[in-house]
């Protein structure tokens, strides 16, 4: 009898298999639920017959087939939402895309707003009361935006100011103060502490559950409309995959090269600003996993962590840098970095329609436009000699090329990884002499050249 019993339930084992089989297939095929159902009660109301001897052994047998139906459930679920996810990525849009936040971000206000922190980088600046009195003065609400300031060196004098602060800000601090062994001839030790830094700060704010951090160095001041405009970029960043960060800094920013009257417009760019700027917790979880333990600002420009992903960044800076004594001894501040223009608009962001950012949008209308531009040279530009109205374009088509123009026009002229400061696609887009214009590779331009940098 006991070999009977054995054998019944080895041969409805193999029904639970068949079960399964039926199941996974059912995935596949889109067989619908009903039909699954109709399958597991037959074999449970055979379990009940053929193991009626055995009650206990019965009731394992039908609770793990109503298990299976549970995971069903799951799974099929699971694989509509991938489904779904396939279908928007391969569909052709005929309309404008719109970015719709499809779930709550993990951290939210009262009123529902989601908690943005504003991580400020410190060391040894007691001036770092200038940027944290600005950040105050213009923040909107502290639930929203929580300051924290973490700091490195131990540095005792700018500990007691940030600390002045009291329960405006909230202060952490970088433990590891051990020294960094540097490879031979090495000499930079500032950017690796910078780097060991910035790892560890990041970690310890995202760890604490926020979905999104700005990121700003104690040397920077902030527009009026600083925390509006990353209040009404977030869902883009959110939402469209293609982006990795938002930043509140233009690098050819400066007046003369921008138009003051338009505050509210902001560009796609595949250059990395820095300077300001907010990123995802999902971008960190991946580039967490490969920091670099130096020059982390030009790590996180090369194409493997790009992976062709673009920022956001303003036709007018929303920060602007007072730290000429630095790590990186004023490198471009005399020349370039005190002139960028400062923002002193309000632009109430959060109410914009702002979809015309998003990459099938931007590409559609920007990358259109420019290339049925007139093209014009530096002198015609200069001396003011185009006949019509409206923007133009300057073409370039070798790297020192590039350059001269650029240096003619007062641009930044370097490149990171390829990369111009500004670029989207190749194409540098400013104001001279009140006329929008577009310096821009030929229009079958292959892409960055790594050599250029």
């Amino acid at each position: 009898m006991r070999t009977r019993r054995y054998f019944i339930a080895a041969v409805f084992i193999v029904l639970c298999y068949v079960g399964l089989f039926l199941r996974g297939s059912s995935l596949e095929n889109k067989i619908s639920k009903n039909k699954l159902i109709e399958q597991v009660q037959i074999l449970e109301n055979r379990a009940r017959h053929e193991l009626s001897e055995d009650l206990d052994l019965s009731n394992s047998v039908v609770q793990a087939l109503k298990d299976h139906v549970a995971s069903y459930d799951e799974e099929q679920h699971k694989r509509l939402e991938e489904e779904q996810e396939g279908s928007k990525e391969n569909q052709i849009e005929e309309q404008p895309k719109t970015v719709k936040i499809t779930e709550k971000p993990l951290l939210i206000t009262s009123d529902n707003q989601p908690v943005i922190p504003v991580l400020v980088f410190a060391c040894n600046r007691v001036t770092i009361n200038k940027c944290l009195d600005n950040l105050i003065e213009y923040r909107p609400s502290s639930e929203q935006f929580p300051i924290i300031v973490s700091q490195d060196c131990s540095h005792k004098e700018t500990k007691n100011v940030i600390l002045s602060y009291q329960d405006q800000v909230q202060l952490i601090e970088q433990p590891d103060q051990s020294e960094i062994p540097l490879p031979p001839k090495e000499k930079f030790l500032g950017y690796y502490k910078i780097a060991r830094h910035y790892g560890w700060a990041l970690n310890n704010t995202f760890q604490k559950g926020y979905e999104f951090v700005i990121v700003v160095e104690d040397d920077l001041n902030v527009a009026p409309d600083f925390f509006e405009y990353f209040r009404g970029t977030y869902p883009l960043l959110r939402n469209d995959s293609t982006l990795w960060c938002v930043s509140a800094w233009n690098d050819n920013g400066k007046i003369g090269l921008i138009n003051v009257n338009e505050p509210e417009k902001l560009y796609r760019t595949d250059f990395f600003p820095g300077l300001g700027w907010m990123l995802p917790k999902s971008i960190w979880s991946e580039l967490s996993l490969k920091w670099p333990k130096s020059f982390w600002d030009d790590w996180i420009r090369h194409p493997e962590q790009r992976k062709n992903r673009v920022c956001i960044r303003p036709e007018i800076s929303r920060t602007r840098t007072f730290g000429k004594i630095g790590v990186s001894h004023g490198q471009f501040f005399d020349k370039h970095l005190k002139f960028i223009h400062l923002s002193d608009a309000n632009v109430n962001f959060s109410k914009f329609n702002l979809n015309y950012l998003l990459k099938e949008n931007y590409d559609n209308t920007f990358l259109k436009n420019v290339y049925t531009l007139p093209v014009v040279t530096f002198e015609e530009l200069r001396r003011n000699l185009i006949k019509t109205d409206g923007p133009v374009r300057i073409q370039y088509n070798t790297k020192d090329q590039y350059k001269r123009t650029c240096k003619m026009l007062g641009l930044m002229d370097d490149f990171k990884s390829g990369v111009p400061r500004t670029a989207y696609n190749g194409i540098v887009s400013f104001s001279y002499n009140g006329r929008r214009v577009h310096l821009a590779p030929n229009v079958n331009w292959k892409g960055y050249d790594l050599s250029w940098s």
